[in-house]
């Protein structure tokens, strides 16, 4: 007669299947996470994350290099307050002088 331990002497059988979850794979909410391969995604989306990270760092790092080389930021900024300052000193001015003339010049005199 025949043993129950099969071909290969092993009375180990087949772990029970979900037929549910087999038949209608949609209707299934939970799925299996393989740890080591969540460890590997986690550590790559982390990797990824830093990379982005650095690369944004020194590209600000190089623009404010870029503008302190060149000065044209507040080379700018200089030179249009200068000119505008100059422009109202010179209407301050302007108006000194012409209250200046009118108060010398007598009011009943043509």
């Amino acid at each position: 007669m025949a043993s129950s331990k099969g071909v290969f002497g092993s009375d180990e059988t087949f772990p029970s299947v979900d037929v549910n979850g087999e038949l209608y794979p949609g209707a299934t909410k939970n799925f299996p996470v393989d740890p080591i391969s969540s460890d590997i995604y986690n550590s790559k989306q982390l990797k990824e994350g830093k990379e982005q990270a650095e690369a944004e760092e020194k590209k600000r790092k190089e623009m404010k290099k870029k503008k302190w080389e060149h000065g044209d930021d507040g080379h700018k900024k200089l030179k249009s307050t200068v000119l505008i300052s100059g422009v109202v000193v010179a209407v301050i001015g302007a108006l000194f002088a012409l209250t200046k003339k009118m108060r010398e010049k007598p009011a009943n005199s043509y």
